[in-house]
C-alpha cells in the first residue's frame, strides 16, 4: 500500500463513516500514523439519503471527500480499499490492494440492510444504505411511472404506481412522506396524460406503531401526519415474501407493486476474522466499556458494528450517527491514553434524542427534557442535519434546495441518470 514505515503506532480505521471520521478527527496532530481504509473515496450523509431516492437533492450535496476532511492532519494515510478479511493474531489486514499491519485496529464499517434471511426479498426488493442504492430506486421509481404511460392495463398501471415501504422506522417514515409530497405536488405536473391520483404509498408496520424507538406522542403524530398526506399505514402486518411482482405477509394481505423498498432493519458490516464469541446477534461486535474487543486488547470497534451491553441499553446504543460520532472521540483520547501507558476512561454517550420529518412543514422531535410536532420541529431537523452535514458548499447546496423546494414545491433532480432496467414481464401475465 505504500505506507511508509513510521517510528509512530499505526492505527488502522476500517470505515469513513461518522465514526471513523470522527476518530481521525481527534487523532489529528498526535504522535501516531492513521491510515484509514473504505471503498468509497467519501464520507456519505446518511440522514439524507431518501431525498437523494426522491429526487430532493444530488448525490454529491451529501458526500465529501474523505482525502478533504483530512487533507490537514500530519501522518495521515488513506487508500481506497475494501476489506477482506483481519488476521488478529498476525495483527494485519487482508484488502484487494495487499496486507497491511496494524498496532491497533479500528472498526468503524457501519451497519448493512438486515433482511433476516430472506432472500427473496433481498434479491426483488430495494434498499438503501448507499448512494449507489438511492441512485437505483430514484431511477426506478421515475422508470415506473414512464412504464405506467406505456400500458393500457388499468391492472398494470396501477400495479407500477403502487409503492409499498417495510418498516416504520425513522427512513420509512421519511421515505414515505416524501413519495406522497411528490404524489401530490410534481406528478401531475410531470404526467399530466395519466392518472396519479391512483398512485398508493403503502407503509408496513410488523408491530403495533411507528417510530417505535420514539415517544408514543411523536409515533402517533407522525402517524397523523403521514395520513393526511395519503399514506396507507399496516401496523401488525409482516411482509414474509415479494417474487418481484407480488409481495405477501403473514396475514391474507398481499401488495401487487412492482416496488418494495426494504427499509426494515439494519445490522453490522462484519469484517471476517473474528470468533463467534465476539459477535452478538444482529451482526455487531461485543465491545467493553472502552469500545475495545475483549479478547483482542488492540482491536477496537465503534458505532453501528459496535455493541456495548450496559444496564440501561441492553441492546447496545441504537444504530445512529450521534453514538458513532461521540464513541469515535472517546476512542481517540483513550488510544493516545492507551499509548502514553495511561488509564483509559469509560464511554459515556449522552442521549441528545432523536427526530424524524414527515413532509413539508410536519416533523416530529424527542428531546430530553422537550417533545414537540410539527413546523418549529421541522426548522429544528433541518438546521441539526445541515449542521452535521461535513463541507461549507454541501451545507450551502442543501439550504438552497431545502429553499428552493419548500418556496417552489418542486424536486428538481428528477433525472434518471443511471436507468436500473427492472424485467417488467410480470406484469404482462
Amino acid at each position: 500500500m505504500n505506507i511508509p514505515r513510521s517510528s509512530y503506532p499505526r492505527i488502522v480505521i476500517i470505515g469513513g463513516g461518522f465514526g471513523g471520521i470522527s476518530l481521525a478527527k481527534k487523532l489529528a496532530h498526535k504522535e501516531v500514523q492513521v491510515v484509514l481504509l473504505d471503498k468509497h473515496n467519501y464520507h456519505t450523509f446518511q440522514p439524507l439519503l431518501y431525498q437523494v431516492s426522491t429526487g430532493g437533492l444530488e448525490p454529491d450535496s451529501i458526500a465529501y471527500p474523505i482525502r478533504k476532511v483530512l487533507k490537514d492532519y500530519p501522518n495521515f494515510f488513506f487508500r481506497l480499499a475494501e476489506v477482506f478479511q483481519i488476521h488478529p493474531e498476525k495483527k494485519s489486514v487482508v484488502t484487494n490492494i495487499g496486507t497491511l499491519h496494524y498496532d491497533y485496529l479500528v472498526l468503524a464499517t457501519g451497519s448493512e440492510t438486515n433482511y433476516f434471511g430472506n432472500s427473496e426479498i433481498e434479491k426483488n426488493g430495494m434498499s438503501m444504505k448507499s448512494i449507489p442504492e438511492s441512485l437505483n430506486l430514484r431511477s426506478l421509481i421515475l422508470e415506473n411511472f414512464e412504464q405506467a404511460l406505456l400500458t393500457d392495463d388499468l391492472h398494470e398501471r396501477d400495479a407500477l404506481m403502487n409503492f409499498v415501504i417495510v418498516g416504520g422506522g425513522p427512513t420509512g417514515v421519511e421515505l414515505a412522506g416524501a413519495l406522497a409530497e411528490i404524489k401530490k405536488g410534481i406528478l401531475p405536473k410531470d404526467y399530466p396524460d395519466l392518472d396519479t391520483r391512483r398512485a398508493q404509498i403503502n407503509l408496513v408496520q410488523s408491530n403495533g406503531r411507528i417510530l417505535k424507538e420514539m415517544s408514543e406522542e411523536a409515533s402517533s403524530k407522525a402517524e397523523d401526519f403521514l395520513e393526511k398526506l395519503g399514506v396507507q399505514i399496516w401496523k401488525n402486518t409482516r411482509v414474509t415474501g415479494y417474487d418481484g411482482k407480488l409481495a405477501t405477509t403473514a396475514t391474507e394481505l398481499t401488495f401487487e407493486t412492482a416496488t418494495l423498498i426494504w427499509a426494515a432493519g439494519v445490522k453490522g458490516a462484519l469484517v471476517q476474522g473474528l470468533d463467534a464469541k465476539d459477535l452478538l446477534s444482529g451482526g455487531r461486535i461485543r465491545v467493553n466499556e472502552f469500545n475495545q474487543v475483549e479478547a483482542w486488547p488492540n482491536i477496537f470497534a465503534i458505532g453501528d458494528v459496535a455493541c456495548l451491553v450496559s444496564e440501561k441499553y441492553p441492546r447496545g446504543h441504537p444504530m445512529m450517527a450521534q453514538p458513532a460520532i461521540q464513541q469515535g472521540r472517546s476512542l481517540g483520547e483513550n488510544l493516545i491514553r492507551l499509548i502514553e501507558d495511561k488509564p483509559m476512561k469509560p464511554f459515556s454517550y449522552w442521549d441528545k434524542g432523536s427526530m424524524a420529518t414527515v413532509g413539508r412543514n410536519k416533523a416530529v422531535v424527542d428531546l430530553p427534557k422537550f417533545k414537540f410536532q410539527g413546523v418549529f420541529a421541522w426548522f429544528v431537523w433541518m438546521f441539526v442535519h445541515l449542521f452535521f452535514l461535513i463541507g461549507f458548499r454541501n451545507r450551502m447546496v442543501v439550504f438552497v434546495n431545502w429553499v428552493y423546494n419548500y418556496v417552489r414545491f418542486d424536486r428538481e433532480a428528477r433525472l434518471i441518470i443511471r436507468p436500473f432496467n427492472k424485467d417488467y414481464s410480470a406484469f404482462k401475465d
